[in-house]
């Protein structure tokens, strides 16, 4: 008899304990928390603002209506490469432009190794890669010390290569396209004579949104263009909660996407202010000001325009205009961990990036090359409504290292399929 109440009840409580698991089952995960060291929250920080401080130097020089997008963390990581060749005052040239003052050599890597592991394998709901590689040409001899350390810290791919072979530039371009899943397919146009080495970073991120956009509410919206004309946009429109943030300046917004460690950042002018009002305070305090203020807004209604396009430059004048100059300098460049023989410096920083935002989340690549080029004779080529209907600037970060990875300024929203 007492058997066969304990097999009643049994029966009775099984589905009670089935229904809890299921129902855990159901339960989203959180994002993950990175915990960064001492010293790599001061790399993160470094990085940040270096990144902000290009960007601004970037703007300068562009056409006040273009579309404009560079990766921080891309270009940070091709010059740390780099930096490992530097000696003298070319090292620390780059320590003071790449904001590395204080940071041995030994904790810039380590923490580059730790903080690239982190970000590539946080959310399993996010594809994001970073590859690096480094190109020098057959017949030049280069330090294995400088090989094994971007080998070892940056998991680097090192390959001899017959820099005068016509088939030389498109084995490099297809590395990149490989590396960004074909969204960049070409940065290198032509080998110098002068070359020697091309040390190269590419990184992929595609990201879903959290809370996607239903397609069907997608509807053409007024976007107001930097000249006082309009014209019709594809605009996204969602409400839920966001973390947000209102002053006097800036209205933003932050879109998680997957587990919540990457989200994007919407900065756009307050009525009766412009997106230049929003550079001229763009620094690394004020950035992390901003992000303090930011709160849980329960019910926010954003009106997003799809967009696409592709962003070039040559960082070159930039770079030399935060205090790297010496580093293009053909006769007093110090590169000698890279080759004690010769006399080296970089002749180009090369820089790409792409960016597709729709209804489903986010899709970016970037890429830097950086180019040695060897002195020579000829020398070298030296509801809360966010309406987003006006330029903006957006930015893709990560939750807990508040690493910065792609950063933008859109004036035309442009989309095509």
């Amino acid at each position: 008899m007492k058997t066969h109440k304990f097999l009643i009840v049994l029966i009775l409580f099984f589905p009670v304990i089935f229904s809890c698991q299921k129902n855990n089952n159901n339960i989203e995960p959180g994002p993950k928390e990175i915990i960064l060291s001492k010293k790599g929250k001061l790399l993160v920080e470094a990085d940040n603002l270096f990144g902000l401080k290009l960007f601004k130097e970037v703007l300068k020089a562009e056409e006040p209506d273009n579309n404009v997008m560079i990766s921080p963390l891309s270009v940070s990581l091709a010059l740390a490469m780099t930096y490992n060749g530097a000696d003298g005052t070319t090292k620390k040239a780059m320590e003071k432009t790449l904001e590395l003052s204080g940071l041995t050599v030994e904790e810039i890597n380590e923490n580059y190794k730790n903080l690239i592991d982190a970000l590539v394998s946080v959310d399993p709901k996010i594809l994001m890669s970073i590859a690096n590689s480094i190109w020098y040409k057959r017949t030049f001899d280069v330090e294995q010390d400088f090989i094994s350390t971007n080998q070892d810290y940056f998991n680097a791919e090192v390959t001899p290569l017959d820099f005068f072979s016509p088939d030389a530039v498109n084995t490099i371009n297809n590395w990149v396209a490989d590396k960004t899943k074909d969204k960049i397919t070409e940065i290198l146009d032509y080998i110098p004579a002068d070359a020697v080495m091309y040390l190269i970073n590419a990184i992929y991120f595609k990201g879903i949104w959290k809370y996607e956009f239903d397609e069907s509410n997608t509807e053409d919206a007024t976007f107001y263009l930097r000249d006082g004309t309009t014209k019709d946009v594809s605009t996204m429109v969602q409400e839920a909660s966001f973390n947000y943030l209102s002053n006097d300046i800036v209205q933003a917004v932050e879109m998680p996407y997957g587990a919540g460690n990457y989200s994007m950042i919407i900065l756009l002018p307050q009525n009766g202010k412009t997106l230049d009002d929003i550079i001229e305070q763009l620094n690394s305090e004020t950035w992390n000001n901003w992000l303090g203020e930011f709160y849980m807004a329960e019910k926010v209604q954003i009106h997003l325009p799809k967009f696409k396009f592709e962003y070039k430059n040559k960082l070159n004048d930039e770079l030399v205009n935060l205090d790297m100059g010496i580093a293009f300098d053909p006769f007093n460049a110090d590169f000698s961990k890279i080759n004690k023989l010769r006399q080296l410096f970089i002749s180009r920083v090369l820089h790409k990036t792409f960016v597709e935002v729709n209804e489903e989340g986010t899709e970016a690549a970037a890429v830097t090359l950086v180019e040695i080029c060897e002195t020579s004779a000829g020398g070298g080529e030296t509801y809360i409504p966010f309406y987003v209907n006006k330029p903006f600037i957006f930015a893709i970060k990560e939750k807990y290292t508040n690493t910065i990875a792609f950063i933008g300024k859109v004036m035309d929203p442009v989309y095509k399929d």
